[in-house]
């Protein structure tokens, strides 16, 4: 009988380490997206994470401003690359992500994490 209960114990620690990463920790898909960067912070109560906003245009006028958008919500784990980005609010990015299926308080707000960032000219 003990040897059941070990055995039951290992198979379930082990089911639920598999099952915390694959919700935390494996990338669910990964992409591009482009937009202007219209906010970058860091904030957050205990954990002090990175959030940013990126509108991405589907229509432009003729006068560059945007007359159909979509906000793109992400997080940012990396300092350097974060501190980067303060430098590029209101400028026209590509952004590389990947987006898990759940976050943990200390990886951000959203499920999309940003990898690097460049600008497009």
């Amino acid at each position: 009988m003990k040897k059941i209960l070990k055995w039951g114990a290992v198979i379930l620690i082990v089911i639920l380490a598999f099952l915390f990463y694959w919700n935390y920790y494996n990338t669910f898909s990964e992409g591009n997206r482009s937009g202007i960067l219209q906010k970058f912070s860091k904030k957050g109560n205990i954990f002090k994470t990175y959030e940013g906003e990126l509108i991405m245009s589907s229509i432009q006028s003729t006068s560059s401003t945007t007359l159909a958008s979509e906000k793109f919500f992400f997080s940012v784990k990396s300092d350097s690359l974060a501190n980067s980005m303060f430098d590029y609010e209101g400028k026209h990015i590509v952004v590389h992500y990947e987006q898990k299926r759940s976050h943990l308080p200390w990886n951000g707000e959203t499920d999309y994490i940003v990898t690097s960032v460049k600008v497009d000219e």
